[in-house]
């Protein structure tokens, strides 16, 4: 099986040979393409679409039109999702979730599962050159079967498909009913992608499906507050940064001390100044501290000039490819 990292970041693509994951919308919007080491597929956006809007505001000709340069000037994708329509009860009657706010469709299930189809076989008339797969829409296993039979009245012959997505199980993907729904699937002989699929759903799955995909593994990378983000000079230094990630932290007391007049006295201007309101800290920690977030990440894709992999920062230090909290590294092939 192979796992694709899922991240907003376009110009990975020419910084590591790990497969990743990317939307449409981050190469359609930029000036120039990197050109990619390793492989990669793209996303369509449809969640984004939908949440925000409730509909597609591209047309499937704009949409095949972002492929195409994104074919020819990035490098051939594995495949491409369609604009398909997502069939969670959140996106259809809308409301908050999450801290998102989804405006929702207002239509039902069959709708969306038509309207996927519908777009899958307009794309694909439109560029057949294009690795365009088919995606199953539904909620529940009889609306999943549906969308099945949709296909093959289309013309459609699923199990003939290198890949096929499996849309609207993310939230969801390590209960017993997404489970169903795989097994069900994969027994009639249907190789499938698992949309937002975390280690807790392959763990009980993924050797059922051909291929699947997660953003969970850079969750904390993301959720960094704004004031430990680096400036964007410090994006230069990194190769005198990464060095010092090998080294561990140093360690320090159960509790800070409360006393001012305990603390180390620093230097007149620096950047932890008590008068500025910080406290103090130790100057490699900081240096780590202020390194890009995606490059912390990068560095754990590729070996460091050290010859080894540089840990991850906190608990999941060592860790070649880690994913977010709970979630542990996946491997193609496992």
């Amino acid at each position: 099986m192979r796992f694709y990292l899922t991240t907003h970041k376009k110009h990975w693509v020419k910084l590591t040979d790990k497969p990743l994951f990317l939307k449409a919308e981050h190469f359609a919007n930029a000036r120039t393409l990197p050109q990619a080491k390793g492989p990669y597929a793209v996303d369509s956006g449809g969640f984004s679409e939908l949440q925000r809007h409730g509909r597609w505001t591209r047309t499937p000709r704009q949409y095949i039109g972002d492929l195409r340069r994104i074919w020819e000037c990035v490098g051939p994708f594995d495949w491409a999702a369609p604009q398909d329509w997502m069939c969670e009860p959140i996106m259809i009657q809308g409301g908050t979730a999450g801290g998102q706010r989804f405006v929702g469709t207002h239509l039902s299930i069959t709708e969306h599962q038509r309207r996927t189809v519908a777009n899958y076989l307009e794309l694909r008339s439109l560029a057949p050159d294009l690795p365009i797969v088919p995606v199953l829409q539904g909620w529940e296993l009889p609306d999943y079967k549906r969308c099945v039979t949709l296909y093959e009245r289309a013309g459609v012959d699923l199990t003939r498909e290198p890949t096929v997505g499996l849309g609207s199980v993310c939230r969801r993907q390590a209960t017993r009913e997404a489970s169903t729904i795989v097994t069900t699937l994969a027994a009639h002989g249907i190789r499938l992608h698992g949309f937002g699929f975390k280690t807790l759903g392959l763990e009980k799955v993924g050797h059922l499906m051909a291929s699947a995909d997660s953003a969970a593994w850079s969750y904390h990378a993301r959720k960094r507050p704004p004031h430990a983000r680096p400036p964007a000079q410090k994006l230069r230094q990194l190769p005198r940064i990464r060095p010092g990630l090998a080294n561990p932290r140093p360690e320090r007391p159960a509790h800070a001390p409360t006393d001012p007049a305990a603390l180390p006295v620093l230097k007149k201007g620096g950047r932890d100044d008590q008068a500025a309101g910080g406290t103090h800290r130790d100057p490699r920690r900081r240096e780590r501290d202020h390194a890009s977030d995606d490059r912390r990440v990068l560095a754990v894709l590729r070996p460091s000039r050290l010859g080894r992999r540089v840990p991850w920062p906190g608990r999941l230090s060592g860790t070649p490819v880690g994913l977010a909290g709970h979630d542990r590294p996946v491997h193609p092939g496992r």
